[in-house]
């Protein structure tokens, strides 16, 4: 017993009886530890069994197990990224964005809300050219002059066919 816990019994000046009183309290405290703490004994006891020959082809087994689940996985992974690629489809522009786009780039390439190439008030600019294309959509007429009749004649360019 005092082998397998690694006394030294052969150790100068240690007697027969020191040998047997040293494994006698260490036996006892064992008992003790694997009464209040049965983890602390299980995974004793789990050590012990794992240095044997069968413990370790348990242990090699189970490290080849591992290395096939993370194999799987990746495997999954990849195939999983692999389907769900997909390309996202560009929106198609709405034919009131399309009015308004041209309608500002209109304005801006003339000298109303500013000089040319660019917009002083752009709020009012977007307010304006929001309602000119809104009332192209509906059929209003185009307005006489001015900065309206500049975005009204820009729209029906974008909009291609789309009027009713």
């Amino acid at each position: 017993m005092g082998a397998v816990i690694g006394l030294e019994l052969a150790a100068p000046g240690f007697t027969r009886a020191a040998a047997r009183t040293a494994v006698t309290a260490i036996a006892r405290g064992g008992a003790r530890v694997a009464v209040a703490n049965p983890y602390a004994a299980g995974a004793a006891i789990g050590l012990g069994a794992l240095q044997t020959a069968p413990g370790q082809d348990l242990l090699a087994m189970a490290e080849e197990r591992g290395r096939q689940d993370r194999l799987r996985l990746e495997r999954f992974v990849q195939d999983t990224l692999a389907t769900t690629s997909y390309k996202v489809k560009k929106r198609k522009k709405s034919s009131f964005n399309a009015a308004v786009s041209a309608g500002m780039k209109a304005i801006k390439a003339s000298k109303s809300f500013g000089k040319k190439g660019s917009i002083s008030n752009g709020k009012k600019a977007f307010t304006m050219v929001t309602k000119v294309a809104s009332g192209l959509l509906k059929g209003r007429k185009a307005p006489k002059s001015g900065a309206r009749r500049i975005a009204y004649r820009a729209m029906p360019k974008a909009l291609k066919g789309i009027r009713k």
